[in-house]
């Protein structure tokens, strides 16, 4: 963990055994109070999930961990001084009473987890980034990261030198180099379910998609597989799509035609509030049949739309699909 060392490590593993473990946060910052474990090292254990088994959530812990350390350093001070607080008159059996209240905050959103455990440990610990993507992944790729790795036994990789290919995921890093002409090109990593692989921007598509490029953006890449002998093959950048450029599709099913038309109002009702380029897609189950809108009656599929569809036609009604067709055209 970022700006933990061993000394820490090993007086915080000392206390527990020797007292047995800590039972909530403010049990823990008393006991390690004098054993050096300062506020980053704090913040840095609760990013990383180190008390998510004392019962709070990591943002409650980090909306009271800076007080919780202050108001125990002053307490501290005023013992040494020879002053008492009201802590040392209550009774032990009451001490309970006197535990800080965690405040009632909630959780990060799994994003921002993920992103905590990123920066402070290197590695996504409790889930990945791309796991709420992973249908739009599957099916807008045409290879995983993992095809591009040298397999030690074969000597051989799974994709062929000058195909073409289409991998997702995270720009995990972007390395930035200057041609002799001083145009831009770029050396990405990108980070699937299942691996990571190089992608190599020349600079006159590295101008075009500049913005789609920055580190932590999720991105299809559609390219020219480069291999050479001995090592991973890479990809030659060719044209790049962010997961937001993705068209997407609204589905909506109607028990049968009858309930379909009779919810027509509803329907116009949510196509006029939204304007966009997704489209919505009607299926009727007692017919088996299915209806696509026409283009003057697309919407924008954002959160606030599927909540309002699912409002109006229930929740089992709705779906998202995204159409990635366009990845694999060309």
């Amino acid at each position: 963990i970022k700006s933990v060392g061993g000394p820490v490590i090993d007086a915080i593993v000392s206390e527990r055994k020797e007292r047995g473990p800590y039972t909530n946060l403010q049990d823990f910052v008393i006991r390690v109070a004098d054993r050096d474990v300062n506020k980053k090292a704090m913040e840095n254990f609760i990013k990383a999930g180190a008390f998510d088994s004392l019962g709070g959530t990591r943002k409650q812990y980090m909306s009271i961990y800076l007080t919780l350390m202050d108001d125990i350093a002053h307490d501290r001070k005023n013992n040494l001084a020879g002053q008492m607080s009201l802590f040392d008159l209550v009774a032990e059996e009451d001490k309970a009473s006197f535990d800080v209240q965690l405040p009632d905050v909630g959780e990060y959103p799994k994003d921002v987890i993920l992103q905590f455990e990123k920066d402070v440990l290197g590695i996504y610990l409790s889930g990945h980034p791309l796991e709420e993507y992973e249908d739009m992944w599957q099916r807008g790729i045409t290879n995983k990261t993992s095809d591009f790795l040298l397999d030690e036994e074969t000597n051989s990789v799974i994709v062929l030198d000058g195909s073409r290919a289409v991998i997702g995921g995270i720009i995990a890093d972007k390395k930035i180099k200057y041609t002799k002409n001083d145009k831009v090109m770029a050396f990405l990593t990108v980070e699937d379910l299942v691996g990571q692989t190089e992608v190599i921007v020349f600079p006159r598509d590295y101008e075009r998609n500049s913005n789609k490029l920055e580190v932590d953006n999720r991105v299809f890449v559609k390219g020219r597989v480069s291999l050479e002998e001995d090592k991973d093959a890479k990809l030659i950048c060719e044209a790049v799509y962010s997961f937001d450029e993705i068209p997407k599709e609204l589905w909506i099913r109607f028990k049968n035609k009858e309930e379909y038309e009779a919810k027509q109002e509803q329907l116009k009702e949510l196509i006029l509030g939204s304007d966009g380029r997704d489209e919505i897609c009607i299926y009727l189950s007692e017919e088996k049949a299915m209806k696509k809108l026409p283009p003057s009656e697309c919407v924008c599929v954002d959160d606030y739309l599927i909540g309002r569809a699912k409002e109006l036609f229930g929740d089992e009604s709705v779906a998202i699909k995204s159409n990635t067709a366009m990845l694999k055209r060309g």
